[in-house]
């Protein structure tokens, strides 16, 4: 298993019902990571590739539909030499956009059957990624309230077709332990990420000390807590840089980083590119809701 996990900032805010990223690559690039929405996504065109979901494994063919639960590890590997032409639909959504109550309903059984199933990993044949994959390629193109009843319309036409579980759900578990913790932490660190935050000021925010702060965030998450701060930033960054025309320079500053030499270096370690090729790259090519 890839020892290297990364935990994803994703740019979906508590504002946004879902999001949806569409784009062309030659080759898979993003580590193995996590994060706490649950994700669709269409590959198409990645035929020999590896996928890595929970503790599963396997190579997949061309056409490939996964719904991936909350927390739960995740990511795509190149298994061949050469550039393929990979075309990738993401949707990203949180994991109470339905809402409990909701989902209890018996109109809406199956999906809930289906969103639990997902905190193992689930994988879709390929009759049902024929059936639905233009839909959800072309979800980025409805507005607003079609857009959430689309989102549904889909997510019942997977539920009540065939899938395959792809893992165990205890990785998920795992991830979730002290997750009210984990959830007080970075909810101070997106609400203060503007200012200069330091671990001390976050451990006097969730009741700890800075030194059980400092351990238990490296225990869950695998990573510092500077390195987790900067998550939280970049996360921001990769938002403002889509969404905004502000200027780099701009962005950088209002999301808490003081020195724009340092932020860029920062940035292309953890996007594998700069901010300008970070916006191109992105610019008309995702939707929030």
């Amino acid at each position: 298993m890839i020892q290297a996990i990364f935990r994803e900032v994703t740019p979906l805010t508590k504002h946004d019902c879902f999001t949806v990223f569409s784009r062309s690559k030659e080759s898979f690039n993003f580590p193995i990571h996590y994060h706490d929405a649950l994700e669709l996504n269409l590959i198409l065109n990645a035929g020999g590739s590896k996928r890595v979901v929970g503790e599963h494994e396997q190579v997949i063919t061309d056409n490939e539909l996964v719904l991936v639960g909350p927390n739960v590890i995740h990511g795509w590997m190149n298994c061949q030499p050469g550039f393929m032409n990979i075309s990738e639909t993401t949707i990203q959504f949180h994991p109470d956009l339905l809402g409990d109550s909701f989902l209890r309903k018996n109109q809406m059984r199956a999906i809930k059957q289906m969103l639990e199933d997902s905190q193992g990993g689930i994988a879709f044949p390929e009759q049902t990624i024929s059936r639905l994959a233009s839909r959800i390629i072309s979800l980025k193109e409805k507005d607003n309230f079609d857009s959430i009843i689309e989102l549904i319309s889909i997510l019942h036409d997977l539920a009540v077709g065939h899938y395959k579980k792809l893992s165990v759900k205890t990785e998920a578990a795992k991830r979730n332990t002290n997750s009210e913790l984990i959830e007080q932490i970075f909810d101070f660190m997106h609400n203060h990420f503007r200012k200069k935050i330091t671990v001390n000021d976050v451990a006097a925010a969730v009741n700890v000390t800075p030194d059980y702060l400092s351990r238990f965030l490296k225990m869950s998450t695998g990573f510092t807590f500077p390195d987790n701060l900067n998550e939280v930033r970049i996360g921001h960054v990769s938002h403002m840089l889509i969404e905004t025309t502000h200027s780099i320079a701009e962005i950088a500053y209002a999301c808490g980083f003081n020195n724009l030499a340092n932020f860029n270096k920062i940035f292309r370690v953890k996007k594998n590119c700069t901010p300008g090729e970070f916006r191109q790259r992105h610019n008309g090519n995702r939707v929030l809701f």
